[in-house]
């Protein structure tokens, strides 16, 4: 074969791999989603992730992959679900709840990472910074953990008595430390002494309810974890059946039968991580998106739940009150 045979046979061989190339379909991008929940449990919020991906373009199942792993309230099994899904290399991971984004921290300093979380993420070591998280991770934070205070503020306002508080908490949370001393000093500022009941799972609530049908509290106030997030309806039905006033975080619990919910919007809250997530698909850096904060908080009255228990709710109360359930 001459030289011009050779270049020839060169310049077909180039152009059929270009051909190929461009007609062999684009990767599709993968999302990976963990999450400390249940898939059920958390299937509002996942919708709102949705509903801001597809604000960026960008939707599941036309030209986008999600990856999901639910850790069902098992917090220990976190760490081996992101490193499965790390090995899966998605564009980005979302990392639903503090637990979940700690495991997807360690699982990769590669990978971009967006998470949510009640808690202050610099404190408990997501970002060094929230107007510059750095490296390759940042997410949304929502009122919860700082509010935690009011809802023993408004339980008061609707209890004024003198007896105990009961505030049921998960020990497992990095958060709950935190939640424990603030609502302490606000349980004393306002003359009660508070009981603290533990739950790590849902087999620990018969227990924790036991617990409080021997102290009869003026009330229960449930702490920020997924685990109860996931739970609240049936939390809701363990408060009205043992005749103990409760106050959540928000959401589905006075829905569901709780005498109140105070707490942000989760809902926002994962749309901005959804919103964010497809900017980084388009080629942001985690880096360059400040940690944004969900600062709407919503409270929610069961008229209905406050006659079964004798309770009359006070119109000051109920006129602030975004939602009255009757």
């Amino acid at each position: 074969m001459n030289r011009r045979d050779v270049l020839l046979a060169s310049c077909a061989a180039a152009l059929w791999s270009g051909l190929s190339r461009a007609q062999r379909p684009a990767r599709a991008p993968v999302v990976g989603i963990l999450g400390s929940s249940s898939a059920q449990g958390w299937a509002p919020l996942t919708a709102a992730f949705l509903r801001g991906l597809a604000e960026q373009g960008y939707i599941e199942g036309q030209g986008l992959v999600a990856e999901y792993r639910w850790a069902d309230g098992r917090y220990e099994e976190l760490p081996a679900m992101a490193a499965a899904l790390v090995e899966r290399q998605p564009s980005v991971l979302v990392a639903f709840t503090t637990p979940a984004a700690l495991a997807a921290k360690k699982a990769t300093s590669e990978i971009p990472i967006v998470f949510t979380t009640i808690g202050n993420p610099v404190d408990i070591g997501l970002v060094p910074s929230l107007s510059r998280p750095s490296g390759n991770v940042t997410g949304v934070t929502s009122l919860n953990v700082q509010i935690a205070a009011k809802r023993l503020e408004l339980l008061h306002e609707l209890l004024p008595t003198d007896k105990d508080v009961a505030l049921l908490v998960n020990p497992d949370n990095p958060t709950t430390q935190k939640q424990v001393q603030e609502m302490q000093a606000a349980a004393g500022a306002l003359g009660w002494q508070p009981h603290i009941l533990n739950a790590s799972k849902a087999g620990d609530f018969e227990a924790a309810f036991a617990r409080v049908a021997q102290l009869r509290p003026a009330g229960l106030v449930i702490g920020g974890d997924i685990l109860f997030t996931g739970n609240s309806d049936q939390l809701a039905k363990m408060a009205l059946q043992h005749g103990v006033p409760a106050i959540y975080q928000g959401g589905t619990f006075a829905a569901s039968g709780g005498m109140m919910d105070y707490g942000g919007d989760f809902a926002e809250a994962c749309r901005i991580a959804g919103v964010y997530a497809g900017r980084i698909l388009k080629g942001e850096k985690p880096a360059d998106l400040p940690v944004q904060q969900a600062t709407r908080v919503r409270l929610i009255v069961n008229l209905k739940t406050a006659k079964a228990l004798g309770i009359t709710v006070p119109l000051s109360l109920q006129g602030r009150a975004d939602e009255v359930i009757e």
